[in-house]
């Protein structure tokens, strides 16, 4: 008689990486549509781009976002953020990392993000006009 094969349990860090591709994955139809964002790769990451640089992207469950230096700050400071290290040790200091458990956060910072890469925000972190 075989034994019937049973599939491991799924952790709770696997249904939070699916529920953070799932919102990436709004989050990029949305910016696609606009002519100039592109999909590419960063860092083995699926990532998205504007005129040819990434400014937002999906690392192990979080959104990873460029936005200008004193946004970024303000991000952390306030907790809904932690500064981005690629693994190397090195903190990118534009760049922050928004856990999967505040999506609702993460559609408004990806387009603060594109607007920054794409020249439309002020260094301040305001939106050009």
């Amino acid at each position: 008689m075989k034994q019937a094969i049973r599939k491991p349990a799924r952790s709770a860090s696997a249904s939070v990486n699916d529920a953070a591709a799932a919102a990436f994955a709004g989050i990029a139809a949305t910016q696609r549509r606009a002519p100039d964002v592109e999909e590419g790769r960063m860092f083995g990451a699926t990532a998205l781009k504007v005129g040819g640089k990434v400014f937002a992207m999906l690392v192990k469950g979080e959104l990873v976002v460029k936005l200008p230096a004193p946004r970024a700050e303000v991000l952390r400071k306030s907790g809904r953020a932690h500064a981005f290290d690629p693994g190397h040790g090195r903190i990118m200091k534009e760049w922050v990392a928004i856990a999967a458990t505040d999506t609702g956060l993460w559609a408004k910072l990806g387009a603060e993000a594109r607007a920054f890469v794409s020249g439309a925000a002020k260094p301040n972190g305001r939106v050009s006009k």
